[in-house]
């Protein structure tokens, strides 16, 4: 690229259009190679500490005793990671006992301890997010947004070709319209 740089600036026949096309090409080559893979990355970053800080803030566990009816075998043998929603009950260290419904795995009977996540607020919410869903949040993440951001330089790299396309046929068509005569005159 560098030599397309140098070689057009000594051209008697390099347009205005010509330069501007030349270095908006390495502006983008700049922001598609290096911009869009640093916002990914950056991108990604920020979502992996926002899983992580969800993960930690506002919910912890706590060991509750299931009181309401217990949920029905699984659906289909063997399936024994599906969970129902049942009513639990625990007691938090220096507060009243609490009772809420929570998702149990199936198969859980009235009496078994269960661990119930809750939040800061003392309701009963989902499990956060395991280390292998906050990596795959991670990942998709950072590819969408360097995806994104490559589009979008694509995208502006095609309109100014155009623009620059347009302005250099104005270009040529406006020499050509002062020298054409001369070119003409002779075998007229």
């Amino acid at each position: 690229m560098r030599t397309r740089v140098r070689g057009r600036r000594h051209n008697p026949l390099r347009r205005r259009s010509d330069v501007v096309e030349t270095w908006t090409a390495v502006l983008f080559a700049v922001l598609l190679f290096l911009g869009a893979p640093l916002l990914g990355a950056f991108t990604a970053r920020w979502a992996h500490d926002e899983a992580r800080a969800a993960q930690r803030a506002d919910r912890r566990p706590v060991h509750a005793e299931v009181v309401g009816r217990p949920p029905g075998p699984p659906a289909v043998p063997g399936a024994g990671r599906h969970t129902r929603p049942v009513t639990v009950r625990w007691t938090e260290p220096g507060r009243a006992p609490r009772t809420d419904v929570a998702r149990v795995p199936a198969g859980t009977r009235r009496g078994d301890t269960v661990p119930v996540w809750v939040d800061s607020r003392g309701r009963a919410v989902s499990e956060p997010p395991d280390e292998t869903t906050v990596w795959q949040h991670t990942v998709a993440l950072g590819v969408c947004a360097a995806a994104a951001t490559a589009t979008a330089v694509l995208l502006t790299r095609s309109v100014v070709r155009r623009v620059c396309l347009r302005r250099r046929l104005e270009e040529w068509g406006r020499e050509w319209a002062r020298t054409g005569p001369e070119w003409s005159r002779g075998r007229a």
